[in-house]
């Protein structure tokens, strides 16, 4: 693909090329330009120029209120992460003044030799089930790596509010679900185990925890690994990151994991229906071979992650109740939260 082929809307490439010089990266020609697809709204575009490849990032063609912030966010994370050891695109620059390209926010990182797993899997993933069970213990050790970082060492120290993280949680998604109430046509959160499951975080809260980056939406999904073994090459799409209670991303890994018995890991797709990955007990193994953190409440974190996404998906529903989304898409995600309401309530029962 060529340059112009791109809408200049969404990357003006002489614009491009101009600040790129006046970062001192590699000039001449841009070339190879390819679209990059995934399971994101932002824009992602992978070209080549003075010898090196790069992956441009902004926000989608038409940016929502936030968009440029996120943009902001996630390219102080990653430069936060280099050097850390965690597996995650290398920033090579950012352009954080959205009056240089049409009002977008963008920035410039290095692509990542590596597949979806949820999206297809190579030859060598799709036929051995050892390769499939290890690639479930990479994820969890990928988390660890990040869970392992001093967020204040790597300049993060503002970057989120740690205090009473986890005090707010339950509030503010029950808020959330009870804001689709004034959706015309939703006839309310018709989910059996609510009570019991709102009842239990409330009842069950850690009364210690220490803060620490969060990816925020750590799922399979979300992950790179490499073509040629089970590793993890890069976990992608950070724009949910804060400063948190980083088990919350093992409960989120927990609570949408593979089980071809639940409709609530609709997320999973080829890997998932490949088999062969490794239990949720062998994953929290996994992850505590590598962290010093105390995976005592794990199940509290799995269980509140399932309630916190459950709530989200609910919000679709609830808008297609009114008419503003897809009935189809809207019934799926309504099952899915159903489903993942069922696994918290067996969270609890473990």
């Amino acid at each position: 693909m060529q340059p112009e082929q791109i809408d200049p809307a969404l990357v003006d490439f002489s614009v491009l090329a101009a600040w790129m010089d006046g970062e001192g990266l590699p000039g001449g020609p841009i070339e190879n330009v390819e679209e990059l697809g995934g399971g994101t709204q932002n824009v992602l575009i992978r070209f080549r120029r003075g010898g090196g490849d790069y992956v441009l990032r902004r926000g989608p063609e038409h940016l929502r209120a936030k968009s440029n912030d996120v943009l902001r966010r996630e390219a102080r994370v990653l430069a936060a992460l280099d050097g850390t050891g965690v597996p995650a695109p290398r920033l090579l620059a950012a352009c954080l003044d959205e009056q240089v390209m049409g009002g977008a926010v963008f920035y410039l990182m290095t692509p990542i030799q590596g597949f979806t797993a949820t999206v297809s899997l190579p030859e060598l993933h799709a036929g051995d089930p050892a390769v499939r069970h290890q690639m479930g213990l990479e994820a969890a050790t990928a988390l660890a790596s990040l869970g392992a970082v001093d967020h204040v060492a790597v300049g993060l120290t503002d970057f989120g509010r740690p205090e009473g993280f986890l005090d707010r949680q339950v509030g503010r998604w029950m808020a959330e679900l009870e804001s689709y109430g004034s959706l015309p046509g939703y006839p309310g959160p018709e989910i059996p185990q609510l009570q019991k499951v709102t009842a239990w975080l409330s009842g069950n809260q850690p009364a210690s925890w220490r803060p620490g980056i969060m990816h925020g939406d750590y799922h399979l999904a979300n992950l790179m690994f490499a073509l040629d073994g089970p590793q993890v090459a890069a976990i992608v799409d950070w724009e949910m990151c804060t400063i948190g209670d980083p088990l919350l991303d093992l409960g989120w890994l927990l609570a949408t994991w593979p089980d071809r018995a639940d409709e609530s890991t609709g997320f999973a797709g080829p890997l998932g229906e490949a088999g062969g990955l490794p239990s949720p007990a062998e994953v929290v193994a996994a992850y505590r071979e590598r962290s010093d953190r105390d995976l005592s409440a794990i199940e509290w974190y799995a269980v509140l992650a399932c309630f916190k996404l459950g709530i989200v998906l609910e919000g679709t529903h609830a808008r297609a109740c009114a008419g503003k989304a897809p009935k189809e898409t809207g019934d799926l995600l309504h099952s899915i939260t159903l489903g993942l309401f069922r696994r918290a309530e067996d969270f609890i029962a473990s």
